[in-house]
């Protein structure tokens, strides 16, 4: 639909306007307007997002008939993930003012360093990948493959094949934890409710951790295959424009997570809406001051526009896990759903473990992660109450994203896999034990803070 995107834009502009100022009369119109942006948008989602929302729409249902709901009262529950919706519309004007600066072409530089072998380059690739996935997203893969592609022509096709599915995979997944665009995390804070500030040094330091145990390993394992050297002129004319290039990036990544956070303690507002309404005003500026302003604008209006035009599978996932959430937590069934995690009440490390298999398991058969936090977020008080808020929050998060290298219908996989013409399940392969290693760290943290 080419124009779409200005019934959704009003649609969050209204959301956007209830946060500030609280109205039930007009929670029930979001309500309302949820559901038509739901019935515009069934048709255009993918066969997979359609199965989610039926099974989510047919759940609901069946909870909804054993409560003492109306019709009435399911009507504003569906306006309950908005906030998500809306963080996903404006994420496209923070992935512009990186385009429009040029910022994507340091991944390239970055990855065509001079270095002896692939061992030295894996470490590179990775961090690479991890700095600029913070804000490029799904686009640092894309751009990270076609740059390796090139890259290792010389080198033998099986090995350069496997390197490329391992770097951008673990490299991309390295960034989601701590990035507040994530909508991974941002939906960590949203059903737990802690603050992204006591949040963020755990999943930095689960970051650091896996990214060094990670390096060692591929430094180890592609160390014995050389890799031919730019020439020393050509990386002297290059290091200093690469320089402060990754000054500059550097300096913007640290600006908004300190903003985020100031804002967060200064303001009593829910995180994903503050994360929301820094985005546009935070690129513009940035790209004021880089000088790419008209760039910014031409780029980021053909983006967004593009981009919300084609939110209709998270439009169908999140109204649909809205309505689905909303009725389990007023139905008796909820006691049954709750009974298998009360008999291993007692054992905490039993209850992380079978959310990170959850998680894990519904990866490798299509299942989106934020539909399986959309499930356990159903029982969360409840989890709360066992693991304490912010165990919760770590294992929500690194369950989520240790499922990204491994989930063999993700996205991201999904364009690795057809880029390589590989099967997606050699993906899942390659980089099982690196998921796993990624969930192990979670569960011990999650369970070191409960």
């Amino acid at each position: 639909m080419k124009y779409s995107y200005i019934f959704f834009t009003i649609v969050f502009l209204l959301h956007i306007a209830n946060v500030l100022l609280p109205s039930d009369s007009l929670q029930y119109v979001l309500g309302i307007l949820a559901f038509l942006m739901l019935v515009l948008s069934i048709g255009y989602a993918s066969n997979l997002f359609k199965i989610l929302g039926t099974v989510f729409s047919a759940a609901g249902l069946i909870f909804f008939f054993t409560t003492d709901l109306n019709i009435s009262d399911v009507v504003p529950m569906l306006a309950n993930n908005l906030s998500l919706l809306t963080l996903l519309a404006v994420l496209p004007w923070m992935n512009s003012v990186v385009t429009a600066g040029r910022f994507d072409k340091l991944l390239q530089n970055l990855l065509r360093g001079n270095v002896k072998n692939l061992g030295s380059l894996y470490q590179r690739s990775t961090a690479a990948m991890m700095s600029l996935t913070a804000f490029l997203n799904v686009s640092s893969a894309t751009i990270a493959h076609d740059v390796l592609t090139d890259n290792l022509k010389p080198i033998e096709k099986k090995a350069a094949n496997k390197f490329i599915m391992m770097t951008t995979l673990r490299g991309y997944s390295l960034a989601l934890p701590w990035s507040p665009l994530e909508v991974l995390l941002a939906m960590s804070i949203f059903i737990t409710g802690v603050s992204y500030g006591e949040l963020l040094p755990w999943m930095i330091l689960i970051t650091i951790f896996m990214y060094l145990v990670d390096s060692m390993w591929g430094r180890y394992y592609f160390g014995k295959i050389s890799y031919p050297q730019k020439s020393e002129s050509e990386v002297k004319r290059k290091s200093n424009h690469i320089r402060a290039k990754l000054i500059q990036l550097i300096i913007a990544l640290i600006s908004f997570l300190a903003l985020v956070i100031l804002s967060g303690n200064l303001f009593n507002m829910e995180f994903i809406f503050i994360v929301t309404i820094l985005v546009v005003p935070f690129a513009a500026l940035w790209a004021f001051f880089i000088k790419r302003w008209k760039s910014f604008c031409t780029i980021g209006w053909n983006k967004w526009r593009n981009s919300v035009n084609n939110m209709h599978n998270f439009i169908v996932l999140f109204v649909t896990m809205a309505f689905f959430t909303g009725c389990l937590n007023e139905s008796p069934a909820l006691l049954m759903i709750q009974e298998p995690v009360l008999l291993v009440a007692d054992y905490p490390i039993l209850i992380l473990i079978m959310i990170q298999l959850l998680f894990m398991i519904l990866s490798m058969f299509g299942v989106h992660p934020v539909a399986t936090m959309g499930i356990v977020g159903g029982i969360s008080p409840m989890l709360i109450d066992i693991l304490s808020p912010m165990s919760l929050a770590v294992i929500l998060v690194t369950a989520g994203v240790s499922t990204v290298p491994v989930g063999t219908y993700g996205l991201v996989v999904t364009i690795i896999s057809m880029s390589l013409r590989q099967s997606p399940y050699l993906i899942t392969f390659y980089n099982l034990l690196y998921s796993i290693v990624f969930g192990a760290v979670g569960i011990f943290i999650a369970y070191w803070l409960i």
